[in-house]
């Protein structure tokens, strides 16, 4: 489930930013190791979405964002089961990279890059939104600005199997979960004999 956390609060959000814009995100990022640590060790310094939300959150209600994901997580898993889908075996990265090529393929197909571009005429977007930071658009918006769409796939593709090998890095720090093979060809199966069991 999604945490419970404080709503966003846009004048907290300007002051962080006119702070961040004077000191600098790791000056923020070491603010935050003092408030809450925990959250500080897994964010790098120059994270500044999730710094500045962790110290928006820290500002507005007086907890550590941690203490608020660690309540939600227990309450979450108190009450459903994990079911993790993973690539396994020896040829399950080589799987995963293919799948992930294939969507990017996919996206470019069905016009990505003109979505892209209807974006960017907007004029009320720009790239520091985390709508235009996401996996793809990020790297199609700096193909655009460069005025050269042919290394787009390619760093598309990196940067989404980057992402992709950070979600698995946090799965498998939750224990509890189970774990069906994705690159298995019943994976679909599998996962639905895993949640009849646990149900």
């Amino acid at each position: 489930g999604l945490n419970p956390l404080p709503e966003a609060d846009p004048a907290v959000r300007a002051e962080l930013d006119a702070l961040a814009a004077a000191r600098g995100w790791p000056a923020l990022h070491a603010e935050l190791a003092r408030g809450d640590p925990v959250t500080a060790a897994r964010l790098a310094p120059n994270d500044r979405q999730r710094i500045q939300r962790a110290l928006e959150v820290l500002r507005v209600s007086g907890r550590p964002l941690s203490d608020w994901q660690t309540a939600a997580t227990q309450s979450a898993h108190a009450q459903w089961p994990l079911v993790s889908l993973e690539p396994t075996g020896a040829q399950g990265r080589a799987w995963l990279h293919a799948r992930i090529a294939a969507r990017f393929d996919a996206m470019l197909a069905e016009g990505f890059v003109d979505e892209v571009r209807a974006l960017r005429a907007r004029g009320d977007l720009h790239p520091d939104l985390p709508s235009m930071r996401c996996v793809g658009y990020r790297q199609a918006w700096e193909a655009l600005d460069e005025g050269n769409l042919a290394p787009l796939r390619e760093r598309g593709i990196a940067a989404t199997r980057q992402l992709a090998k950070r979600q698995l890095t946090w799965l498998r720090g939750m224990d509890d979960r189970e774990v069906v093979a994705a690159d298995a060809h019943d994976a679909t199966a599998r996962a639905l004999a895993v949640l009849q069991r646990l149900a």
